[in-house]
C-alpha cells in the first residue's frame, strides 16, 4: 500500500447511476442554468454536481465516485481536502485571516519556504510579492513590474499560450475564441511560435531543426523592420498548459533567455499551471538551465485550493515603491497557512520524487495505449502534467477533436474526469493530484482503454458505412 493511499476516498471509480449525470445532478445542473450566469463552463462538458472530494476522488450528489485527473484545473496538487495541510489552515483561521500586507509570522514563513525551494545558488537573489488572489492577478503584476523597470510597454507572447482572463492576461492569451468579441485589449502584444515540435510551424523535424522558433524571435528582436518595438519582456509558460501540456525541446528555454537578455529584455516565466511541483520540481524551469527574471505563481500555491497568487522576482528587477501594486485580498492568511502546510507536506513525503515516478508510470501506460491505437498521435509530459494528442491520421497529424469529445464522455461514464485542451481542442490533459497512487493510475488506464475501444469501434464503423 502506498503512503498516499489513506489520503483518498478510494482507489477505484464507482458508478452507481445508470448514466452520468444522475437524477440529483440533473436537478442541480438545471437549477444552476436558471440562476447562475451563462459563463459557467466546466459543467457543460463534465455534467456533475459535486458533493465531496478527498484525494484524487470526487463524489457527486448521486453517490458516483470519479477519478479526478483534473485536480481543480491544477489547484489541488496535494489532493482534495488533504487533512495534514488543512490542519495548518484551521489553526490559522482561529487566529487571523485578513491582514492586508502587514507582516505576520505566517506570511514571512511562507515567503521563506518559497525562496528556500529555489535552486540554492539563486535563493538570495529573489524576492516575493503578493497581489490579487488569482493567476491573472499575478500576470498583471508581472507585466506592471516589467514595464516600470524597463520603461517600455511592448510584450512578446507565444502561440498556444494561456495566461488568464483579465485585460492584460487575456492580451497574452493566443486563443482567438476568447478574444473575437473583445475589440480592445492591452496594446503592443506580439505573438511568436512556441517550441511545439509535434506540430512545428516551420514544418521541420526535431532531429534536423536548429530551433527555428528561436531564430524567428531573434529576427523579431534584431530586424528593424520586424514591426515590433523593443519589448519590455517576453512571457512564456515553461510547459504550455491549455495549449496542450507541451514540453518544449531541450535547450529551448535556455536559448530563449540568453537571446532575451542579450537584448536587455526581461523574461517572465508563467508557472501558474506548471508550478508547485506539478513537473516534479518546485517550478518547471528548474529542470533546465534557464533562469527567469520574474516568475508568476498561483493555483497549487494555496495548498488545499485556497486562492493565492504572487510573483517571485530578481532583486535587481525591483523598480516599484510602496502602493505601486496592491490588492485587498493579497496574501490572505488562511491561504498562506495552506502554503506553509503544503511545503511541509511536500518535504515530509518527498512528493517531488513521487511525482516524477508516478508521471513516468502513467506515461508508459499511455504509450502502450498509443501503440495499439490508430488515433493517439503523441504522448508527452513532465511529471504529472501530461498531454495525449488525438489525430485522424498519425502521418498527416490532422487533429481529431471530435474523438476527444467522445472519449472524454466515455471515460466520464466509467468514472474518470479530465480536461481537454490543445491548439485544436484535440488533447487530453491529465493533471491528477500529485499524491496519486499506482492503483489509481492503473484504474484510470483501464477506464481509458475501455473508452478508447468504444470510440475507435465507432469511428471505424462509420468509415466502413461510408465506404
Amino acid at each position: 500500500m502506498s503512503v498516499f493511499s489513506g489520503f483518498h476516498l478510494s482507489e477505484k471509480p464507482r458508478i452507481v447511476t445508470p448514466a452520468i449525470p444522475g437524477t440529483r445532478s440533473q436537478e442541480l445542473l438545471a437549477l444552476q442554468q436558471q440562476i447562475e450566469g451563462s459563463i459557467v463552463s466546466y459543467p457543460r462538458s463534465i455534467p456533475i454536481a459535486i458533493e465531496r472530494a478527498k484525494g484524487a476522488i470526487i463524489e457527486d450528489v448521486d453517490g458516483n465516485q470519479f477519478l479526478d485527473f483534473f485536480a481543480g484545473a491544477g489547484v489541488v496538487n496535494l489532493g482534495h481536502s488533504n487533512e495534514e495541510v488543512l490542519a495548518y489552515v484551521t489553526a490559522q483561521q482561529e487566529k487571523l485571516i485578513h491582514a492586508l500586507d502587514f507582516p505576520t509570522e505566517n506570511k514571512l514563513s511562507a515567503i521563506q519556504k518559497i525562496l528556500a525551494h529555489l535552486p540554492e545558488e539563486l535563493r538570495d537573489q529573489y524576492k516575493v510579492s503578493f497581489g490579487g488572489p488569482t493567476g491573472s492577478d499575478a500576470i498583471e503584476a508581472a507585466l506592471k513590474l516589467a514595464k516600470i523597470k524597463t520603461g517600455r510597454d511592448t510584450i512578446i507572447a507565444f502561440t498556444g499560450g494561456y495566461h488568464g482572463m483579465t485585460a492584460g492576461a487575456l492580451s497574452l492569451t493566443s486563443d482567438t475564441g476568447f478574444r473575437n468579441r473583445i475589440t480592445s485589449l492591452m496594446p503592443n502584444v506580439h505573438f511568436v511560435p512556441y517550441s511545439y515540435c509535434y506540430r512545428c510551424p516551420f514544418k521541420l523535424e526535431e532531429k534536423n531543426c536548429k530551433m527555428a522558433c528561436v531564430d524567428y524571435l531573434r529576427n523579431v528582436l534584431e530586424n528593424g523592420h520586424s514591426g515590433v518595438p523593443k519589448p519590455a519582456a517576453i512571457v512564456i509558460e515553461p510547459i504550455q498548459g491549455e495549449g496542450g501540456n507541451i514540453v518544449p525541446r531541450e535547450g529551448y528555454l535556455e536559448a530563449l533567455v540568453k537571446l532575451a537578455h542579450a537584448h536587455d529584455v526581461l523574461v517572465i516565466f508563467d508557472e501558474i499551471q506548471s508550478g508547485f511541483f506539478r513537473s516534479g520540481e518546485f517550478l518547471a524551469w528548474m529542470h533546465t538551465g534557464a533562469v527567469p527574471d520574474i516568475i508568476t505563481v498561483s493555483k497549487g500555491l494555496g495548498g488545499v485550493g485556497l486562492p493565492l497568487a504572487g510573483i517571485i522576482y530578481r532583486k535587481d528587477v525591483e523598480a516599484w515603491g510602496p502602493g505601486a501594486h496592491i490588492g485587498t485580498f493579497r496574501g490572505n492568511q488562511a491561504s498562506l497557512a495552506g502554503t506553509n502546510g503544503a511545503f511541509d507536506f511536500v518535504d515530509k513525503y518527498n512528493v517531488n520524487d513521487h511525482t516524477k515516478k508516478a508521471g513516468e508510470y502513467l506515461i508508459n501506460g499511455l504509450k502502450e495505449l498509443q501503440e495499439n491505437s490508430s488515433y493517439i498521435g503523441d504522448v508527452r509530459g513532465r511529471g504529472l502534467m501530461i498531454g495525449v494528442e488525438f489525430v485522424k491520421n498519425k502521418h498527416t497529424k490532422e487533429p481529431f477533436p471530435g474523438m476527444v469529445k467522445h472519449f472524454r464522455n466515455e471515460c466520464m461514464q466509467r468514472g474518470l474526469i479530465f480536461e481537454v485542451g490543445g491548439h485544436y481542442n484535440n488533447v487530453v490533459r491529465l493533471v491528477p493530484p500529485l499524491i496519486i497512487t499506482m492503483p489509481i493510475i492503473d484504474a484510470a488506464l483501464d477506464v481509458m482503454k475501455a473508452a478508447l475501444e468504444i470510440c475507435e469501434s465507432a469511428v471505424n464503423g462509420e468509415r466502413v458505412a461510408v465506404l
